[in-house]
């Protein structure tokens, strides 16, 4: 029986790529890939020429079963998102669920995630702490919020530039203006930033500066 192997890819640094990553994906006889283009370039970077097939939000709840049959019949696959660790608010935590019960060995390597720095770079207390990846869209979003504004861990959202103004400003409604926050974009690139103040100090200089690149927010718990 083979393996499967969970690898996270860089964020944004290139130099991020670990050396058991690398040596991971040149030696597996598949590598899953949430985008083959966007991960093509990150293959062809590292020398490596292993075999690609994508695995994405759209396709995975029908290709699991095959992938851990090709697993059971002696084959290694490895599995990467476009940016970050595989199945944090990206495609594997299906696969993995299904190779656990079938007996498959998973491998997860450690690696590049974006909620982390940012939790550090936050100076918000980070012994106890609650990821909540991205709101809901609609449906349940100001019940969440609402449930999250009595939260007394500190509290880590994904955002997208483009809601991030409406994010905020539901922040400063349900966390009130002074709660403070930090906001982490572009992580490990060259145009890294991190804003940090009150809920009504950050809206307001991204009212002025309007956002670009991946963003995680991070809110201090309710004192």
């Amino acid at each position: 029986m083979g393996k499967l192997f969970l690898v996270p890819t860089p964020i944004g640094n290139l130099k991020d790529m670990t050396f058991r990553a690398v040596e991971v994906l040149k030696e597996v006889d598949l590598i899953l890939a949430e985008d083959t283009r966007n991960s093509g370039k990150l293959l062809k970077h590292f020398e490596i020429g292993t075999q690609m097939h994508s695995h994405h939000m759209h396709n995975e709840h029908k290709t699991v079963d095959g992938i851990v049959k090709r697993i059971q019949n002696g084959e290694n696959i490895a599995l990467i998102s476009d940016a970050g660790t595989p199945a944090i608010s990206d495609p594997g935590f299906l696969l993995t669920r299904a190779c656990v019960e079938a007996g498959i060995e998973v491998d997860c390597l450690p690696g590049a995630t974006a909620f982390v720095p940012a939790l550090v770079n936050s100076s918000f207390p980070n012994d106890k702490f609650v990821f909540e990846g991205f709101l809901p869209v609609k449906k349940g979003r100001q019940t969440r919020l609402a449930m999250l504004a009595e939260e007394t861990r500190t509290i880590i959202f994904y955002e997208s530039p483009h809601k991030l103004l409406k994010t905020l400003s539901q922040f400063v409604e349900f966390f009130g203006e002074e709660r403070n926050i930090s906001v982490s974009r572009e992580l490990t690139k060259l145009h890294e930033e991190t804003i940090r103040g009150t809920a009504t100090e950050v809206l307001k200089h991204f009212e002025i500066t309007p956002p670009k690149g991946e963003i995680v927010v991070v809110v201090k718990g309710r004192d």
